[in-house]
């Protein structure tokens, strides 16, 4: 939890102000915002199956030292694209792969701190596992948004750039202390095919039901600017206290109506969350929007749990 709490503490600092960076400091518009968020993501998506593999076959705590190394190599890009803000387009081309490497290290932090999390107890607390280590990502999250925005407000994108390169290797050396999972023994081996069949349908809801997800993130902070609406960072908080709100009170929902039902259940939420958020006028209802529309992710939490049954 610890290692997922700071590894996405960094992702939640530069949500907020990234966009700024982008249009402000170098000048660019929408489109490239959604590129240098989207890097991430994709990058992302492109590393978790190889993040899986490397961590069933070296070991589920080496996987999340590899990704907090990434992820300080990343902040090292943040900073080096700073060096050629007079060059935007070097320094956004910079600041993209930094996104990249990032994504890369998202993937590897939170496989690994899953299973790690899972190899330290018995199957039948397997849920809680991944429950614990989802709020950890999320409270992240909800306490990145005003601390990337106070630092940016005070210092400017250099300090999310320290932040992102200093703080995988604090943690680094806290973590090391931990012991490594056990593996007590493997099972049948299963082919890419069996396993892509078991997890294609709730693998492309759980896809589809993020792109409201990632639409808040990457363009909530411009929308809150462009409606002149204070503090701009109030949608992330919003979104990660609501996610840590629902797991905590309707986490038994899927035990109790089963796991499409609940996640078919929050989407219909998700999208009256975003209409609403569209039409409101104010940042109170905004933000009030966002905190409902993102209990969406209880969903999104059965769809985990249908991947570990």
């Amino acid at each position: 939890m610890t290692a997922v709490l700071a590894g996405f503490l960094i992702i939640g600092v530069a949500l907020p102000v990234l966009p700024l960076h982008v249009t402000n400091d170098l000048g660019f518009g929408p489109l490239v915002v959604g590129l240098v968020a989207g890097a991430q993501f994709a990058a992302a998506l492109l590393s978790r199956i190889w993040a899986g593999s490397y961590s069933d076959r070296r070991g589920a705590k080496r996987s999340v030292f590899v990704g907090l190394l990434a992820a300080a190599a990343s902040g090292l890009l943040y900073i080096l694209s700073l060096v050629f803000l007079k060059a935007p387009l070097g320094s956004v081309a910079i600041l993209l792969v930094g996104r990249a490497v990032l994504g890369g290290a998202e993937s590897f932090i939170i496989t690994g701190g899953i299973a790690w999390g899972l190899g330290l107890v018995e199957r039948q607390h397997a849920g809680k596992v991944i429950a614990w280590v989802g709020t950890a990502m999320f409270a992240a999250m909800a306490l990145g948004g005003p601390l990337g925005a106070i630092l940016y407000t005070s210092f400017g994108f250099v300090a999310i750039a320290l932040m992102t390169a200093l703080l995988p290797l604090f943690v680094f050396a806290y973590v090391s202390r931990t012991p490594a999972a056990v593996l007590l023994g493997h099972g049948q081996h299963a082919s890419f095919n069996v396993i892509l069949r078991a997890v294609w349908l709730p693998g492309v809801g759980a896809a589809l039901a993020s792109m409201g997800y990632c639409a808040i993130l990457a363009f909530s902070s411009l929308f809150f600017a462009d409606m002149h609406w204070q503090p701009v960072w109030m949608a992330f908080t919003a979104f990660g206290a609501a996610l840590i709100a629902a797991r905590t009170i309707a986490g038994h929902l899927p035990d109790r109506l089963g796991g499409a039902r609940v996640a078919f259940l929050f989407v219909i939420v998700q999208f009256a969350g975003l209409l609403l958020m569209w039409v409101a006028k104010t940042t109170l209802l905004a933000s009030l929007v966002s905190r409902v529309e993102n209990s969406l992710n209880d969903g999104d939490c059965v769809l985990e749990c249908l991947y570990v049954t």
